[in-house]
């Protein structure tokens, strides 16, 4: 029971650090990409070509 006194804080530390990181990469624009979710859509890559019996 005593480990419960260090694991308890160190887990809701870690939480709010986590949680810190993401509300900052929020606020830096790291998933904001309108123009290249634009493009992908009309791109016409090989790669996305259904796979065939070969």
């Amino acid at each position: 029971m005593d480990i419960l006194i260090f694991l308890a804080p160190a887990s809701v530390f870690l939480a709010l650090l986590g949680l810190a990181a993401f509300r900052w990469t929020l606020a830096n624009g790291q998933y904001d990409d309108p123009a290249g979710d634009a493009e992908r859509i009309l791109a016409k890559d090989p790669e996305d070509a259904p796979l065939t019996g070969d």
